[in-house]
């Protein structure tokens, strides 16, 4: 793990539907070199951190880009390159706007590519990105692996393949692959990545000083740059520390206007300092504009929080649609819903089933945790105390995985241990859950612990 320990310069953090960062930067960036990682901060922040495209940014690039593509097959319809970096940007758009049909239409565009050149390592990587985004992590590792052989010093292909080892649970692995991505190319993608990696050791201060480093080096596009900093706020927000949080989200939507991701984060922020009201209000526009349904069911919990079932009841029925929407477009979200129903007591051996279904697919600590939760919900708190110790087996700082090992113990009668994981998981973040928090600290206090935050 040489980076987690020297590297000095500060690695993409995976949502709760995986969106590779990477997804457009190759369209962009000149020719992948080996670059020092001994990078300055004013070279970092030099013309990779500007608009690209005659000054557009945001959303108008991206459909600029595909108004380009598009044109220029009309009349090369076999242009390979063409139709890899279509694909490329169809896979932005979906991180922009958060409609899963784009995922066919990327699908399409890069395997006509592939067909017509076998070795195009722009489609190649394109179909890694793809596999990854619909959670298909397999998949998209021998995308990956396919694309660097043909090309070994792209360091693209190194964050599809990352990326990958990661969902899969092989994080020796992924650290060693991320080293090399980040020798090759300190930038915006590989910075994020070396973030994310501390943070699942538990190296928390470093993970915030590498996404810091994400935000400096900037991107080929100004979502991009508002994606890094709004991680950059969760990892504040996750720490307990609202002040940092809140100032990176709005300085994320100062990047890329109404951006929805920083704005759920103030809605978050607006709940853990007690207005549920200010932020439904916040959750509203944001779930209308992007109705992810990691967005839905934190709208749903906030209306529940306030005592709102039928509102909440509502925004919980229309997760199942979405779901489903993205399910015909490709999406693998059974590890999410399981999540979703073992929180919400709902179908709850269906959600085991699937839990238990994904350890065999993609055996990370997630999926631990999930499965743990679920195996609680169902009564088998033994079993469910064993999840939650591969879970917890890096050292990630995680104040829901501590919840969740905390009730496992208090069940299983082991109250010194449960009163250590529910404070360890109030000390990290007071407010680390709307639902749940409150339930920590009541918990905490049946024990005889010292339940303080809030």
């Amino acid at each position: 793990m040489q980076f987690l320990k020297q590297f000095s310069k500060p690695l993409l953090l995976l949502g709760a539907v995986v969106i590779t960062l990477v997804a457009l930067v190759i369209l962009t960036a000149p020719e992948n070199k080996p670059a020092t990682p001994k990078v300055t901060k004013g070279e970092l922040s030099g013309a990779n951190a500007r608009p690209v495209a005659g000054g557009l940014g945001g959303a108008e690039l991206t459909d600029s880009q595909i108004s380009a593509y598009q044109d220029k097959l009309k009349t090369k319809p076999n242009d390979s390159v063409s139709l890899a970096r279509l694909g490329l940007a169809y896979l932005q758009k979906v991180r922009e706007i958060g409609d899963p049909t784009y995922y066919g239409k990327a699908e399409g565009v890069l395997k006509k590519a592939l067909e017509i050149d076998p070795k195009n390592v722009e489609a190649l990587g394109g179909m890694g990105s793809l596999s990854l985004s619909r959670h298909q992590f397999a998949q998209g590792l021998e995308w990956g692996q396919k694309a660097q052989q043909l090309k070994p010093d792209q360091s693209y292909n190194y964050g599809v393949m990352g990326d990958a080892l990661v969902e899969l649970g092989r994080y020796d692995e992924a650290v060693t692959i991320v080293q090399r991505m980040v020798d090759l190319r300190p930038d915006i993608s590989s910075y994020a990545r070396v973030s994310y990696l501390r943070e699942l050791y538990g190296k928390y201060d470093e993970a915030i000083e590498a996404m810091q480093e994400a935000v400096t080096a900037g991107g080929p596009t100004l979502e991009n740059r508002a994606y890094v900093t709004y991680q950059l706020g969760n990892l504040y927000f996750n720490k307990g520390d609202l002040a940092k949080a809140e100032e990176s989200y709005q300085q994320a939507m100062a990047y890329f206007p109404n951006y929805v991701y920083a704005q759920a984060g103030m809605g978050k922020i607006k709940a853990a300092r007690g207005d549920l009201e200010g932020a439904i209000a916040l959750y509203l526009p944001v779930t209308q504009r992007m109705p992810l349904a990691e967005f839905i069911i934190e709208l749903g919990d906030l209306y529940a929080a306030a005592g709102k079932t039928t509102e909440a009841n509502r925004q919980y029925e229309l997760v199942r649609t979405i779901s489903k929407l993205y399910a015909d477009n490709g999406v693998d979200s059974d590890l999410e819903m399981a999540l979703f129903d073992a929180d919400h007591d709902n179908k709850l051996p269906e959600a085991l089933a699937r839990a238990r279904q994904q350890m065999k697919i993609r055996p990370s600590i997630k999926a631990s945790d999930v499965l743990a939760w679920t195996l609680y919900k169902t009564g088998d708190y033994q079993a469910a105390a064993e999840a939650s110790k591969q879970a917890l087996r890096l050292g990630t700082r995680d104040s829901l995985m501590y919840f969740h090992a905390g009730m496992i113990a208090a069940k299983l009668g082991q109250t010194a241990e449960a009163k250590s994981w529910l404070e360890k998981a109030l000390a990290q973040n007071p407010n680390f859950s709307f639902r749940y928090a409150p339930i920590a600290r009541q918990t905490l206090t049946t024990l005889g612990g010292a339940a303080s935050g809030g």
